[in-house]
């Protein structure tokens, strides 16, 4: 049985398509197409079948394209034996982090990375919690957020490691009425005008919650998506936002002050493919976002 088809099932399983699967393997889907009817020949039945325009496993290709995912992972763990052995992690690792949680670990974790002479390809993804998973298609380490808990939603098969609990806070003008109290109740929070997040975004459960606990609606004036905008509006005095604890600075401007009873604490944590969670070099670099995420939580409050 080949390796690289086992390999190239599991892609489509993961990737849905042909044409997705020749680029992110930097091949023609004609190159794609013959070697999936290499490896149906090689099986002595259908793995593929047609479905709609495009092409779907049969039941036997999706029992190959899982034995494809356990083979890569034995792989990466003898690969990661042999790295520990030569006491010496190998490779890039690609590291996507939302931005708001890079902010706070991506620095300590560059300078580890750079120590162990780990090279790492970072970018920066702001989108909507269930989007995160597919990262791990195109990266080695992804880190996200969730308010539910330590797996964000449609990590289902990944590996999922926590690296932090942040509280998120009200961020209001530092001359707004509430910023002399030392919380700001549900009710409290429903009498002021608010900046949100989009709907599909983990914070706006916090919004809801909010709504839920005081008996009333919020009037949101935007939905945004950039914090560094969201200090700006809320400086005007304009309105109210929700913003993490450990990269929103009070200044002269702005202040933070946490909601007295709405739970309002945010998982970061950092997902990965199980292949690629076995790598040392991936490990490491684990290992320096965990510090990283500590640390955070010791220099502000970790939210318990």
């Amino acid at each position: 049985m080949d390796v690289r088809h086992l390999d190239l099932l599991r892609e489509l399983a993961d990737r849905g398509s042909i044409t997705a699967v020749a680029e992110a393997t930097h091949r023609t889907a004609s190159a794609v197409s013959q070697q999936l009817k290499a490896a149906q020949r090689q099986a002595g039945m259908a793995l593929v079948e047609h479905h709609g325009r495009g092409l779907r496993l049969t039941d036997a290709g999706r029992v190959l394209a899982e034995a494809g995912e356990e083979v890569s992972t034995a792989i990466a763990a003898a690969q990661a034996r042999w790295d520990a052995f030569r006491a010496h992690p190998t490779g890039r690792v690609g590291l996507a982090m939302l931005p708001s949680a890079a902010a706070v670990l991506l620095p300590r974790t560059l300078r580890a990375a750079h120590a162990e002479g780990i090279e790492l390809e970072c970018h920066d993804a702001d989108i909507a919690e269930a989007r995160f998973a597919e990262l791990t298609l195109d990266h080695d380490v992804v880190v996200a957020h969730s308010l539910s808990g330590p797996r964000p939603a449609g990590t289902e098969g990944l590996t999922v490691v926590p690296l932090a609990r942040e509280p998120i806070d009200v961020a209001l003008a530092a001359d707004h009425p509430l910023a002399a109290a030392a919380e700001v109740t549900a009710a409290q929070a429903a009498e002021c005008a608010w900046y949100g997040v989009p709907r599909d975004y983990p914070f706006d459960t916090v919004l809801q919650e909010i709504a839920r606990a005081a008996g009333a609606e919020l009037r949101v004036l935007q939905r945004l998506r950039d914090n560094r905008l969201m200090e700006a509006l809320v400086a005007d005095g304009s309105g109210l936002a929700l913003l993490p604890r450990f990269t929103s600075p009070m200044t002269a401007t702005t202040t933070l002050r946490p909601l007295a009873d709405v739970d309002a604490r945010r998982h970061i944590s950092a997902i990965m493919r199980p292949d690629r969670a076995e790598r040392l070099a991936v490990r490491r670099v684990l290992e320096a976002l965990r510090d990283a995420g500590a640390e955070a939580e010791g220099r502000h409050g970790d939210g318990a």
